[in-house]
């Protein structure tokens, strides 16, 4: 067995919840699979601290009577468990200081890539849809290159056709193959992380471009490392990335940002520009981005409202309050499209973001820190669910030319 399973330890993002006799061991991370486990199999793995061997482990919980699992029982246990992931151990380790992301929201589309063609294309022609994209840049000339693009990151089939708005603009007025990816953090509660890894999926390998997140480091300082495990479990990123590789041509390059949550400023009364590792990452990000020497696009990968019980709204969600809530949609994004950072803060903070504005920390970021031009609204949907359990809003928006950084 590896010297590092003979001391067990659970790794980070676990939960166990006790249900009848058994208990039921899960990751909110969703790198593991659900596992249920006797109650006898608890009392071993109670003690997974990391401090205590295998057979102290099966001494303690034993004492050496008859009619417990043997030491061998429970060395295949701690395989198991590691087998899952649900171990700190050399096989977690990989996963999170390894070369290459590996894909996490499977299941969200094929594994397959003739599927996934197929799945990615139906965003475009779907009822509603912009139809397929012309030519990569084969507006640049006419109409001009955008620098910034504003999509959802929910899922394909909820975010539907509003994706195809968006990227349809992309593919036909950009000629970049290299991306700045600016997206919400769901599950860090760092503000700022970077990753070093290259992102796989099943269309191939994206690299990350190591110059421009060493300079970005430079720039900013400490911290943009501080939770490795933030980008393993997050879509906002990777469903953008699989666009990318199915409408772009090959080779193209990413730098992967995620932002975590503005509640601090929001439940302050403050505005994002009082924050010190706020204004740095402007600061930051504005002086990247003008010593760029290559055409290039930032992607902002955030959603709008989310309603509704299941985010601890009281009522379910009915007509009255979808239209209250796409009356603040468009205030919000009548701000965008003024590239008004400010403005486009001050409406969320009016309602306290009550409605949850999960592309707050990504938009307000990338108006602050890359200046846009006038933006341009493509497409914008709610999804609501059919019994009135939750609703999301999210829109497509591009953004023109950059002002003088």
């Amino acid at each position: 067995m590896p010297e590092r399973l003979k001391k067990p330890r659970f790794r980070p993002g676990l939960f166990i919840t006790a249900q009848s006799l058994d208990y039921i061991l899960e990751d909110q991370l969703r790198l593991s699979p659900t596992i249920t486990l006797n109650a006898l199999s608890f009392e071993f793995i109670r003690l997974f601290n990391g401090q205590r061997t295998l057979h102290e482990i099966h001494f303690q919980v034993t004492q050496n009577r008859s009619g417990y699992p043997s030491i061998e029982d429970l060395a295949r246990l701690v395989s198991e468990l590691d087998d899952c992931l649900y171990l700190d151990s050399r096989k977690f380790q990989e996963l999170i200081f390894g070369p290459v992301r590996k894909p996490s929201c499977i299941g969200c589309y094929s594994e397959d890539p003739k599927i996934i063609a197929s799945e990615l294309n139906r965003l475009f022609t779907a009822d509603g849809g912009p139809g397929l994209p012309g030519e990569w840049g084969s507006r640049v000339a006419r109409d001009g290159e955008i620098q910034g693009l504003l999509v959802p990151h929910m899922d394909y089939g909820r975010g539907g056709t509003v994706y195809g708005w968006g990227y349809k603009e992309l593919v036909e007025r950009s000629r970049a193959r290299l991306f700045l990816i600016i997206a919400t953090s769901h599950y860090s509660g760092e503000r700022f992380t970077l990753t070093r890894q290259n992102f796989a999926t099943p269309l191939g390998v994206v690299e990350t471009d190591q110059k421009l997140i060493d300079r970005l480091v430079e720039l900013y300082g400490e911290g943009l490392f501080n939770d490795p495990i933030a980008h393993l479990p997050e879509h906002s990123i990777e469903l953008e990335v699989l666009l990318l590789q199915h409408l772009i041509p090959e080779p193209i390059r990413i730098v992967p940002l995620l932002v975590g949550s503005y509640a601090d400023c929001i439940e302050a009364g403050s505005t994002p520009e009082s924050a010190d590792d706020i204004q740095r990452m402007v600061r930051s990000l504005r002086k990247l981005a003008a010593e760029i020497q290559e055409p290039f696009c930032t992607i902002i990968s955030g959603d709008l409202a989310h309603i509704g019980p299941k985010f601890d709204d009281p009522e379910p969600v009915n007509e009255t309050v979808l239209a209250a809530s796409r009356l603040q949609d468009r205030r919000i994004l009548e701000a965008a499209e003024k590239a008004d950072a400010q403005a486009y803060y001050r409406v969320i903070q009016q309602e306290q973001d009550r409605r949850r504005i999960c592309g707050l920390p990504p938009t307000s970021l990338f108006l602050s820190a890359l200046q846009p031009g006038q933006g341009q609204l493509l497409k914008y949907d709610q999804y609501v669910h059919p019994e009135g359990f939750e609703s999301v809003s999210f829109a497509a928006m591009a953004f023109h030319s950059h002002r003088n950084l």
